[in-house]
């Protein structure tokens, strides 16, 4: 037996920090590779704040109320959420190459669909088949990143988080720019624009797929005996979970979309037996969709809720802080965006802090700081009007943001066997994505009931659970340490 398989037998923790292990020779350069997946992630994220400022222009030109416009961004959650799961399984028997290839061609093929949609529903549907091909994006990229040894892992993972953020911080700007001087179907076809950058991907193809096999996604000994169950994809398992998911970002949504009420009893018994299918699957297919080794790994569900936090308090405050600025400068969304740059940028010195930080620090207590700023940063925009203090809370919470998504999707790997981490990666980029549609959903159903700033500081507490969650983990020191992992003495 391989020693890639004996390893792949003992589940990790998260490391400690410290002096990173000696890396493989002839392993890809992380920052070049970083760089490359940086670019392709960067229309993904621009999609998720650009269309908030053409919300109101596409209502009016397709006659439908604002409220209804809601869904163009929920659609896009939604299914980003609920395909990272099923992306990962896709990577037991494709590479991350043929994942990112085939992600890339459907976030392509949805964005022009939405961009030259004649009616609201058309345009949603284009935005699930985008939103469906952003999430396996994501999970080809992080998967190729993951694979990568120590240094490089968090060398890539910082650069990709770097540009994500920025993206994302700069989409306010972008959309608003594109909406006035193109209009809003531009704005809708901008992720269309991963297409052609697929090209810069092309040389480095061949680190994609070795990487994808060195992670034990698609061959090996080691991978065939642990992955021969999991390559069949769990469809009862997937359906539940994506119930259960969808079930949750629309009853958030209920009121500020004025879903009916006896709609939203049904999305909430839908929602609550799917929840009891999802336990119940679990339990009886251990090999299922939701494998039960990988939840029961210690530390994997605290971690994906930590960051789900985390990501839901970067992504709420996202939702309001355009219209915050917009209403205390008199301005409107182009000026709003010039002025969140600055909070953009933060990103990338988030994503160069990172490797430094895991070298000083145990994961848990990164992952704690980097929850504590999106808690400031949320109830700063929540207290405080003005639109400076609006851009520093926006800047801790993109901090909060990119650091969360470098550091805890990097251990994310060392805290299940070796032949599960594709598995556990995009399930805890899942409930990372999760936690992205809950934030914007929560804020818009709270502030239909309740003020914006008592909207945001309630946001606060998911977050501030996060931090808890940090606090209270201690990280076990009877590990084995893996050669292509970072690893310290137990702190």
């Amino acid at each position: 037996m391989s020693q890639h398989t004996r390893q792949g037998t003992t589940p990790q923790t998260i490391p400690s920090g410290g002096a990173p292990a000696p890396e493989r020779t002839g392993a890809p350069d992380g920052r070049r590779l970083g760089l490359t997946l940086g670019m392709l992630v960067l229309p993904m994220y621009v999609a998720l704040g650009a269309p908030s400022v053409a919300l109101p222009a596409i209502g009016r030109a397709l006659a439908v109320p604002f409220g209804a416009t809601a869904w163009i961004l929920a659609a896009w959650s939604l299914t980003s959420a609920l395909t990272m799961p099923v992306a990962g399984r896709l990577l037991v028997r494709w590479s991350p190459f043929q994942v990112l290839v085939a992600g890339v061609v459907a976030l392509a093929a949805g964005s022009v669909l939405a961009g030259a949609g004649p009616t609201l529903s058309v345009v949603i549907v284009g935005r699930l088949i985008g939103g469906a091909g952003a999430g396996a994006t994501v999970i080809a990229v992080f998967a190729a990143a993951t694979a990568l040894p120590g240094r490089q892992r968090i060398r890539a993972l910082g650069i990709i988080a770097a540009a994500s953020a920025t993206a994302s911080g700069c989409g306010t700007l972008l959309g608003g720019a594109v909406t006035a001087w193109l209009g809003w179907r531009a704005v809708l076809a901008i992720p269309a624009l991963a297409l052609p950058l697929l090209l810069a991907a092309l040389p480095s193809r061949r680190a994609l797929t070795r990487s994808g096999s060195g992670s034990g996604s698609g061959s090996g000994s080691g991978s065939g005996e642990r992955n021969g169950s999991t390559g069949r994809l769990d469809i009862v398992g997937a359906a539940v979970l994506s119930v259960l998911a969808g079930s949750l970002i629309t009853l958030l949504q209920a009121h500020s979309v004025g879903l009916p009420a006896p709609v939203t009893l049904v999305v909430a018994a839908a929602g609550a037996l799917a929840a009891v299918g999802l336990w119940w699957r679990v339990r009886s297919t251990p090999d299922g969709f939701v494998p039960r080794r990988v939840i029961a790994s210690r530390g994997f569900l605290a971690a994906g809720l930590i960051g789900g936090t985390v990501f839901a308090g970067y992504y709420g405050v996202l939702f309001r802080a355009p219209s915050l600025i917009e209403q205390a400068t008199g301005g409107g969304p182009l000026e709003a965006g010039v002025l969140l740059v600055p909070a953009a940028a933060c990103s990338v010195l988030a994503g160069r802090l990172v490797g430094t930080l895991t070298d000083r620090f145990t994961g848990w207590q990164v992952s704690a700081g980097l929850a504590a700023l999106t808690v400031v940063g949320v109830l700063v925009v929540a207290l405080f009007t003005g639109p400076i203090p609006i851009v520093l809370g926006m800047a801790l919470t993109v901090c909060g943001f990119a650091g969360a998504q470098a550091v805890l999707v990097s251990l994310a790997p060392d805290l299940v066997a070796a032949d599960d981490r594709d598995t556990a990666q995009s399930l805890l980029n899942f409930m990372n994505a999760l936690g992205g549609g809950i934030g914007p959903a929560a804020v818009a159903g709270l502030s239909g009931i309740v003020p914006v700033p008592v909207a945001l500081a309630a946001l606060a507490a998911l977050p501030l659970a996060g931090l808890v969650l940090s606090l209270t983990r201690c990280p076990t020191a009877d590990r084995r340490p893996e050669p292509d992992a970072m690893r310290g003495s137990p702190r």
